[in-house]
């Protein structure tokens, strides 16, 4: 019966050293900053685990368009509009472009 307190009193005290541990690093990360590389380098592994720096932390992320061509989903900085029309590439958006009868025969 000692042994199985004995276990879960180390389990508690283990997941209370790894939390204060995280803690400790999500606060020095909070004031080195985000914009110097060295501070971005060094935390590299913890934003691998799901931390994120201040910067990030505070964007929105970008929004993504639905390519009318293939239907590739892009960020919408990198997108193409063309006639209303979305695409991930200038390629596509000219293939597009070709496909659509023009003229009188466009509906």
């Amino acid at each position: 019966m000692r042994q199985i307190f004995l276990l879960i009193l180390l389990f508690i005290v283990g997941q209370w050293l790894v939390k204060a541990l995280r803690r400790a690093d999500a606060s020095r990360t909070a004031r080195t900053g985000a914009g110097d590389h060295a501070g971005a380098d060094a935390h590299a592994g913890a934003r691998s685990h799901g931390y994120a720096s201040g910067k990030a932390a505070g964007q929105l992320a970008e929004p993504m368009i639905r390519c009318v061509e293939c239907g590739v989903h892009a960020p919408k900085s990198d997108s193409v509009m063309v006639e209303g029309q979305t695409f991930c590439s200038h390629d596509h958006a000219k293939r597009y472009a070709a496909a659509r009868p023009a003229g009188r025969n466009a509906r």
